[in-house]
This record gives C-alpha cells, sequence and structure tokens, in this order.
C-alpha cells in the first residue's frame, strides 16, 4: 500500500468515525483521538508558537484540553476530517484567548501595586504581557473581520490559528486552492491595517 492510500484509508477512517459522533455515538470520539492526535499536536504547537516559554499550557496541556471541549460538542454536525480540524482549531484559539484574559485580569491585579524584586523577571514578565496583548488584539480584529468578511475570517482562523495549508483550508471551507490563497492575501492586508497602532 503506498503512502497516499494509507492517508486515503486513515482520512476515510476519521469521517467514518466522525459521522458515527454526528449520529449519537459518543464512543466513536474515543478511538478517533489517536487517529487525529498527530495532526492536533501540529496545530496545537502552531497556535502556542508565538506564546511565552513555560505557558502553562503546553503543546499536550493544548491538546487535552481541546479533546475535552469536542467530546462535549453534541451540536456540531461533523462533516469529515477537514471540518474536525477546522472546530479543533478554533476551540484551541478560543482556549488560549480565554487564557489571555485571565492572565491579563490577574496581571492588573484589581487594584494592588506591583513591586518589581527583578528587573530580569519584570523584562520576561512585559514580553509576556505583550505577546498576550498581541493575541487580544488579533482576536478583536478578526472579531471585525467577521462582521464584515465571515468567509475571509474563517480563512484566517484555518491558515494564522489553525496552521492548515492552503489545500487543507480550502478542503475545510469547501473553497478552491486559489480563492483560499486570494482570501488569505486579502485578509493578511486587512489584518496588517487594523493592527497598526
Amino acid at each position: 500500500m503506498s503512502a497516499s492510500e494509507s492517508t486515503s484509508q486513515g482520512d476515510r477512517e476519521i469521517t467514518d468515525l466522525l459521522l458515527q459522533v454526528r449520529n449519537g455515538k459518543p464512543e466513536a470520539m474515543d478511538r478517533l483521538f489517536p487517529l487525529v492526535y498527530d495532526q492536533l499536536r501540529r496545530i496545537a504547537h502552531h497556535q502556542l508558537q508565538d506564546e511565552r516559554t513555560g505557558h502553562t499550557l503546553g503543546t499536550t496541556g493544548l491538546i487535552h484540553e481541546t479533546y475535552l471541549k469536542l467530546v462535549d460538542q453534541s451540536r456540531v454536525e461533523w462533516r469529515d476530517r477537514a471540518h474536525f480540524y477546522r472546530v479543533a482549531s478554533m476551540v484551541m484559539r478560543r482556549i488560549l484567548v480565554d487564557y489571555a484574559r485571565r492572565y491579563r485580569r490577574l496581571r492588573r491585579g484589581g487594584g494592588l501595586v506591583r513591586v518589581a524584586l527583578d528587573e530580569e523577571a519584570e523584562a520576561v514578565e512585559a514580553a509576556e504581557d505583550e505577546r498576550g496583548e498581541r493575541l487580544l488584539a488579533v482576536e478583536d480584529a478578526l472579531g471585525r473581520l467577521t462582521g464584515v468578511q465571515p468567509r475571509l475570517s474563517q480563512v484566517v482562523e484555518c491558515r494564522y490559528f489553525g496552521g492548515l495549508t492552503d489545500e487543507e483550508t480550502g478542503e475545510a471551507l469547501g473553497l478552491s486552492v486559489r480563492t483560499v490563497q486570494r482570501d488569505w492575501a486579502k485578509a493578511r492586508a486587512w489584518l496588517v491595517l487594523e493592527l497598526q497602532d
């Protein structure tokens, strides 16, 4: 069996298990997880690449939190593997955004005065704050983009947050590769303008 036939068979198995979950067999999700773990790991690693070293949620933690949320998604009408990865990517993004918002609230200290004990620690904390603020700024801009051009927003979710290729994004969204490439270019240009200070 060639590598492409093996991949194709794996893709069909993933889709079959997702259809079983959709048809009321939640135990199929347990059989699905080992089949999608490597791709979820790739997506999680991509999403964490801009996060600080030692982030509370490492790759494995983010995957497991995502899995717990996906198992609880009884309302999702799973279509295929591409749809699954797109939803998983969105769930990961939501987890990281929620984490950044909680972290920002804690860092503000509820009115407590911060005292720097160490300049190096202060610099690390400032860099962490900046990364979290950047993630929240991108999230807010993406929300505005969704209001203007929902499809462009979906492409950003797949390409930027999910780390999916043009081909995988096209499959997940039902678009041609060329359309994904055009939308990705438009979305990046729009976000650059939105994120300028």
